[in-house]
């Protein structure tokens, strides 16, 4: 047993004690702090709380957005219509005196930090520190350099770059963490801190650099690795670096940070097993390991599950291990909890949009960002077949942004709503604005199976479903990413389409996949709905179960302090 006396004694910002910096362009921590866009950023903030909670020796660092990615709203006709988040960093973060400096065009540019501390199960603190560049005597082009995450072109993508991985490295040095041993690079984004540890380092060789870092690649999609025109980037970056771009690139390439992070890491991972094996094939890197991700367990778990898991699973939220005894929990009380989360959703659906859905009606949801390989639409591909086989038996709600430059991806959502207006009287379906920590809280647990159909094999991972298995929601997604390794089929969910195989992993009949959801939904899931809650309820509990224990980011920071970090959680 841990004396709190022992804790207390290390809950301290010793900085010599950090051992691991995770650097990662977005983090999502709280809703008011508009400092993410999706997956990526929940996954770094879902990473970061259970190093707090198991006392893994662990700091963030990534960028303050000025005015965060931004804020959607929708017209009737699915028009997705953009604002800027205004926020104030002091009500949520606290500035530090510390400031370093950097050069972007030959400008010297001030970068200030400021602070935020996730304080784990235990006391322990993880803080995490937030880049600004919005500093007083700083050129007025530069103060704007992160007044959006995403926003801008080329060269602004790149300037947030520098500032993250440069700057982040010589913040943590200005801030008095000598000591760390692991830098965690969360994507590509952060592949400039390994120049900053070059150049910092004085060693030619690159051996020092790749035993120090861990990188973390999180999709397969071209979008989601950023390359520059060299000659763009010997303008922008300080000259001091130019020279050691050239030797990892092997000449004057187009800088493809993904490639620079593959060249100088030591641990390589992909975030499935089976995007480990895309991530190999596509780079051509047969060490690329697998460690899939996870969520943290209690931000994601609704309050009526949290109190029904307190009463029958007590130290869940420490060890995610007792969520496989689910199975001995009541139906009748598993079924209560449901109907609490569920009824906070219809709720908040009807606030949000006007539309009033049935408590007992079967409830299907869709939370993604709105890209075009997602599929949002998928369940619509024929609506008179839809209607004849689940019309007034199912009802649908829909969330999820588009990259304000992302055509397709807006196309997607207008999709969805022409089906709704079409759907009306048969099939009711609302789109909630503005996709976030708060929605996917509720979502996740509100609804009755949760829905994910991706272009195989796209999904490195997806980890909304598992946010809902937590909550005992079954998944009815594509064998892709996660679920590949999480479904049982008529236990923990089921699967749509086929199995992937190398034949047909990439070049197999779409039609396939609209067919089994069909299929499935009206000779499977909504007569079992119906008739058979019996049967429901023991796949609620087995989804708990068998997905929970494993689906959680306590064990997946475990994977990652023993075969990356080499180092032990205070808290075991």
């Amino acid at each position: 047993m841990i004396e709190t006396s022992d804790i207390f004694k290390r809950i301290s910002h010793q900085k010599g004690k950090r051992e691991i910096a995770y650097f990662t362009m977005e983090v999502a921590l709280e809703d008011d702090i508009p400092s993410f866009s999706g997956g990526l950023g929940v996954l770094a903030g879902d990473t970061l709380r259970s190093a707090a909670d198991l006392g893994i020796p662990m700091v963030g660092m990534t960028l303050l957005q000025q005015y965060g990615y931004f804020h959607q709203g929708l017209n009737e006709e699915g028009q997705q219509i953009e604002t800027e988040v205004r926020w104030n960093p002091e009500t949520k973060l606290k500035q530090l005196p510390n400031y370093v400096e950097l050069k972007i065009e030959n400008r010297v540019v001030e970068v200030k930090v400021w602070e935020y501390d996730i304080i784990g199960k235990f006391g322990y603190v993880v803080p995490v520190y937030f880049l600004d560049v919005n500093v007083e005597g700083n050129d007025e082009r530069d103060r704007e350099l992160n007044k959006h995450l995403y926003g801008g072109g080329d060269y602004i993508r790149l300037c947030q770059e520098i500032i993250l991985g440069i700057g982040g490295v010589r913040m943590l040095r200005d801030l008095g963490y000598r000591d760390i041993r692991s830098y965690h690079l969360n994507e590509g984004h952060a592949s400039l801190l390994t120049l900053e540890l070059i150049r910092e380092s004085g060693y030619s060789s690159h051996e020092k650099i790749q035993k120090a870092c861990v990188f973390t690649t999180h999709t397969p999609v071209p979008a989601g690795h950023d390359v520059f025109d060299f000659e763009m980037v010997r303008n922008v970056l300080s000259p001091v670096y130019i020279d050691y771009l050239k030797e990892i690139l092997e000449g004057e390439h187009p800088v493809n940070l993904t490639t620079i992070s593959l060249k100088l890491s030591r641990f390589i991972n992909g975030v499935s097993v089976k995007h480990a094996e895309v991530s190999r094939n596509m780079f051509r890197r047969p060490e690329i390991h697998a460690v899939t991700n996870g969520i943290h367990s209690a931000t994601w778990v609704a309050p009526s599950f949290k109190k029904l898991f307190d009463q029958y699973l007590p130290g869940w939220d420490v060890d995610p291990s007792h969520f496989s005894r689910a199975v001995f929990i009541s139906d009748q009380e598993i079924w209560k909890a449901h109907i609490a989360a569920k009824g906070r959703l219809m709720q908040l659906i009807q606030e949000q949009t006007g539309v009033v859905m049935d408590l007992n009606k079967l409830t299907i949801g869709f939370a993604r960002r709105a890209a075009a390989y997602k599929r949002a639409d998928l369940v619509f591909s024929d609506l008179d077949r839809l209607a004849g086989l689940a019309g007034e038996k199912i009802q649908i709600v829909f969330a999820g942004k588009a990259h304000p430059k992302d055509e397709e991806g807006k196309s997607v959502i207008r999709s969805v709503f022409e089906a709704k207006k079409k759907l009306k009287g048969q099939i009711e379906i609302a789109y909630l604005e503005n996709y976030g920590m708060h929605l996917g809280r509720a979502l996740t647990s509100g609804v009755d199976v949760w829905l994910n159909n991706p272009q195989r094999p796209r999904e490195a991972s997806g980890t909304s479903g598992m946010k809902s298995a937590h909550n005992g929601v079954m998944n009815f997604s594509v064998l892709d990413g996660w679920w590949i390794e999480g479904c049982v089929e008529g236990l923990t969910g089921w699967a749509i389409g086929p199995e992937p195989t190398e034949d047909n992993l990439t070049d197999y009949d779409e039609g396939l996949d609209y067919e089994s959801l069909y299929s499935k939904l009206e000779k499977v899931i909504i007569p079992m709905y119906y008739e058979d809650r019996e049967n429901w309820i023991r796949m609620m509990k087995s989804t708990i179960a068998l997905n929970a224990p494993y689906f959680n980011t306590h064990r997946m920071i475990k994977e990652y302090a023993v075969r990356a970090y080499k180092v032990s959680p205070l808290f075991q």
